[in-house]
């Protein structure tokens, strides 16, 4: 009967364990989901204006073949590198809005971002 009991605690132990390491698993953000992105360019030779499906998950930035490395933070920070290009800012709720920077041919290029959650 006592090993029957001990089997049960530590099964239910098990399981509980589990569960709270299921859940930091797959622990989400406010702002987790698909962004369309828009950048205007206002100084230098890259694309006037362009636009990137982005997609947030547990707070990372992530493009399907784009060298994307960024965060966005619980308070809705945005800080990102894609390829050479550096973009901060903020999301609120279901739109954001920051500033840019990076090259083009060596040529230096800045402009300020969009984005809404799709």
């Amino acid at each position: 009967m006592r090993s029957s009991r001990m089997r049960l605690l530590l099964s239910a132990a098990a399981v509980a364990a589990c569960s709270v390491m299921s859940s930091a698993a797959f622990a989400e953000t406010p702002y987790d989901g698909l962004w369309n992105v828009t950048i205007h360019t206002s100084s230098g030779s890259c694309e006037p204006t362009a636009s990137y499906p982005l997609t947030v998950t547990d707070g990372r930035i992530s493009a399907p073949g784009a060298d994307v490395n960024g965060k966005v933070g619980r308070e809705g920070l945005v800080r990102v590198s894609i390829g050479a290009a550096y973009a901060n800012g903020q999301l609120n709720g279901k739109t954001g809005s920051g500033k840019w920077n990076g090259a083009s041919g060596g040529v230096p290029c800045s402009g300020r971002w969009e984005a809404s959650r799709q």
